[in-house]
């Protein structure tokens, strides 16, 4: 059997939770080698041979060829400040080799301040450049303080996130030929960035909820609300392109005749008179009306990357409208859970109501449609093996669409399969599965 490396943290209730299914099904357990090490500059190969050196020996022979498990890097801000670090412009030794193509821009080299001040001098009819944040050194990245919520410099971290990434993929391949990843880490970047997910799904021909503005997406708040206009969207959902668990999701709304909107969304705002305003994740839902406000928080997240797509009505169930996180392991649909809201926004740490899909009111033939479309989803990433997908199930007539593919999205409690967890179930198809049946990587 292949040794399985994981690459997280350490005792959270990811790398645990993996740890605890592979004792109960008898398995070996699997190698943690943890992102605080990596991001310290330590590579796969010396991590490994101070856990298992003769792993690592034999593994650097070719005898042995490891399955390597990418896991989420959230959860430590340490991490967090860490790859913000590795995003700034002056990092030693990066590569963008896996930074999405059309994101790969040189950093501005303005005085501070001066894009926003750009920004605000134009009148709001103007067509304005797509305008990025100011970056931050090295030196200023890893001075940042653990503010909860706070949403430090979210494209600097994706950045940096990609060249970890990227220097990952290249070690194995250096270090141990015939290694092999459960999730291409290329593949990890796109489900990663929600432009480059949808772009990838409508190519393959999944259905996605229609994007503003096509080809030609908006680039700030003025031309979002020109492209509503000439579109007949007048509601959308407007997403930080590198955000999770619903951190920089703006449910957003304009009357088309008296022009009021509304915007509800996790993010909120502190102001200073002599200093720009912090964005954070406020970790409930708020509704903003002031069109100022609303204005300043969509302009901030088209700086760092945003993805604006058609609202799509979900079907509802006595009163409360859901969509389906439906996870994947091997190309087989497996655990499955309805989120339940009175809010457009479902995500369940915002405290909405877990179902099953059946309690919510999916019948057997929408389940099995939910099913094949998030079957297809994956299928759009042959390097993965695994994803959870959030489907949603329009209201009438009943059509499913991906809203957003989630590398990590295997984090479900109390939800079975078989009998299974998901860790289990995920541990046991990779110790039944066929040798070899791995996606096909581009090592």
């Amino acid at each position: 059997m292949q040794p399985l490396i994981v690459i997280g943290h350490p005792g959270d209730r990811r790398t645990e939770g993996i740890r605890q299914a592979r004792e109960r099904l008898g398995l070996p357990p699997a190698i943690i080698l943890p992102y605080a090490g990596l991001l310290q500059g330590r590579s796969l190969a010396e991590l490994l041979a101070e856990q298992q050196p003769a792993m690592a020996d034999a593994a650097g022979r070719g005898s042995v060829s490891p399955l390597l498990r990418l896991d989420s890097p959230g959860g430590s801000f340490e991490s967090e400040r860490a790859l913000i670090a590795l995003g700034a412009p002056d990092a030693p030794d990066t590569s963008d080799a896996l930074y999405p193509g059309f994101e790969r821009q040189q950093h501005s080299s303005l005085p501070p301040n001066t894009e926003q001040r750009q920004l605000d001098s134009l009148p709001h009819s103007a067509e304005r450049p797509q305008l990025r944040p100011l970056p931050l050194s090295v030196k200023a990245a890893l001075r940042l303080q653990d503010l909860p919520g706070v949403l430090h410099h979210p494209s600097q971290w994706f950045r940096g996130y990609c060249r970890l990434l990227g220097r990952l993929k290249r070690e194995a391949a250096e270090a141990w030929p015939g290694a092999e990843w459960l999730n291409d880490p290329a593949e990890i970047i796109a489900m990663t960035d929600k432009r480059e997910t949808q772009r990838i799904l409508a190519a393959a021909g999944v259905p996605v909820p229609r994007p503003l503005g096509g080809t030609q997406p908006p680039v700030d708040y003025a031309s979002l609300r020109k492209k509503m206009a000439a579109e007949r969207m007048h509601r959308v959902f407007i997403k930080l392109a590198c955000g999770s668990a619903a951190s920089g999701v703006i449910a957003y709304q304009v009357n088309p005749s008296t022009g009021a909107e509304l915007a509800i969304t996790t993010v909120g705002v502190e102001s200073f008179i002599t200093r720009p305003p912090i964005y954070y994740n406020s970790g409930k839902l708020r509704r903003y009306t002031d069109r100022k406000t609303i204005e300043a928080i969509i302009n901030w997240l088209y700086r760092h990357g945003a993805y604006a797509e058609q609202w799509v009505p979900k079907a509802s169930q006595g009163g409360r409208s859901f969509d389906i996180r439906q996870l994947v392991v091997f190309g087989e649909a497996c655990h499955a859970v309805a989120r339940c809201s009175t809010t457009p926004i479902t995500n369940l740490h915002l405290r909405s109501q877990r179902m099953t899909p059946t309690e919510a009111g999916l019948s057997e033939e929408m389940l099995e449609q939910v099913q094949e479309t998030a079957r297809q989803a994956l299928a759009a990433f042959p390097g993965s093996a695994i994803a959870g997908m959030d489907v949603l199930v329009s209201g009438n007539p009943q059509r499913t669409y991906i809203a957003d593919v989630n590398p990590f999205g295997d984090l479900l409690y109390d939800v079975e399969y078989h009998g299974y967890g998901t860790y289990e179930w995920e541990m046991k198809m990779l110790a039944d599965r066929p040798q070899p049946s791995l996606p096909q990587h581009r090592l």
